[in-house]
């Protein structure tokens, strides 16, 4: 058994901590009316730029044990496929996972882009498949597509992908696309095929994850609902003759003590301003189950950060902090790494972690955290790289 961990990478900029907003770090971050560009002394540019900032925390994770990176894709971050082929020149080992939501790519054009990147960077490249949540944000891409439509449409746009990428003559009648004889020219159709990272909690999401994902991602949740919706999806892909691993992504906060992660939260929880809290316990995430999922867990009253913690060590509040997900790891490094072993027991076998402000904690959690889970040392237990 392997455990493959992997880092976030920013694209969207970020604030130097949890405690405060400004210096923002990087040239992408909502209401950045504040922003302080990098500059030299007297006045002028220096020539670094955001793509400088994100090349250190790849390379920071790279060398700190995490086998790749989740770069993200929202309406106020960079194009992820741009960004990985920016990377790639960057490192050397480090792997791209690319979030991106079917219906916006044609599927034979997405087969030759990512074969074209695998023989660019000797295999780096990962799918993140996102069908997406509903709701306005989704319609900010034009998308109006149903719920359990969009499910059929990333069944069939996989279907394609993976029948063109084996050379043709393919053939493909769906509700959605039709394919005609195509097929990757050698040498693409030779690349390694990416592995997939499936997101996705309804019904609908569990049935298209068992048929095309490697791995089924979802946020961190209640151990208890996390040993279930594993359960669900390992039960449909064994049905198909299938066998599916498991990944968890998850915000840490770590320290060296128990104390020290507690306070950097209060710290934070102090600084959100009422009206962020108050959209907090008012979020719509349209039709998407996962989102659904996360706000079940809050509390209907929140007047301190300790009315977020839900577990030992387990808090409910990150995406005040940063849009996302809400629950995470708070605690020492013993005790994060813990928390992660257990989610190992509960089946996971991969990890996306993250951290606040990315470079440093990349470092952070790569010497102090990974050294810790069980089997570090064994490399076939942590497929990891550095």
């Amino acid at each position: 058994m392997t455990i493959d961990i992997f880092w976030r990478i920013p694209t969207h900029g970020e604030p130097s901590s949890h405690r405060a907003r400004i210096p923002f770090r990087g040239d992408w971050f909502p209401g950045n009316d504040n922003l302080r560009k990098a500059g030299l002394g007297g006045g002028g540019a220096d020539g670094f730029n955001y793509l400088d900032y994100i090349a250190e925390i790849a390379h920071a994770a790279e060398v700190s044990g995490f086998q790749g990176g989740l770069i993200p894709s929202f309406p106020m971050t960079d194009e992820p496929w741009v960004i990985s082929s920016l990377l790639a020149r960057e490192t050397s080992t480090f792997r791209f996972m690319i979030p991106f939501q079917p219906g916006f790519l044609n599927p034979v054009v997405a087969a030759r882009m990512t074969a074209s990147l695998q023989r660019a960077t000797g295999g780096r490249a990962l799918y993140n498949v996102i069908t997406g949540g509903g709701g306005p944000s989704q319609l900010w891409w034009g998308d109006s597509a149903g719920h359990d439509d969009r499910y059929t449409r990333t069944t069939e746009f996989l279907d394609v992908v993976r029948g063109v990428w084996r050379g043709g003559p393919f053939s493909y009648q769906g509700k959605f696309y039709q394919v005609e004889d195509a097929g990757l020219a050698h040498p693409l159709s030779e690349q390694e095929f990416p592995e997939i990272y499936f997101s996705g909690s309804s019904d609908a999401a569990l049935v298209s994850a068992s048929r095309h994902a490697d791995y089924y991602l979802t946020w961190l949740e209640p151990f208890d609902q996390l040993r279930e919706k594993f359960r669900r999806v390992k039960e449909k892909t064994d049905q198909l003759g299938r066998k599916i691993k498991c990944a968890v992504r998850v915000d840490i906060i770590a320290r060296p003590t128990e104390e020290e992660a507690w306070e950097e939260v209060r710290k934070g929880f102090d600084n959100v301003d009422p009206a962020t809290l108050r959209q907090f316990l008012g979020q719509d995430g349209g039709d998407s189950v996962g989102a659904a999922r996360q706000r079940g867990n809050r509390p209907s009253t929140i007047n301190s950060y300790k009315d977020l913690i839900s577990e030992p060590n387990i808090w409910t509040g990150f995406n005040l902090f940063r849009g996302g997900q809400t629950q995470g790891i708070v605690g020492s490094y013993e005790q994060v790494a813990q928390r992660l072993d257990d989610l190992v027991q509960l089946g996971a076998d991969a990890f996306i972690l993250a951290s606040t402000p990315h470079l440093e904690e990349a470092y952070r959690v790569g010497e102090e955290v990974l050294p810790l889970l069980r089997g570090h040392s064994n490399s076939q237990l942590l497929r990891a790289v550095g």
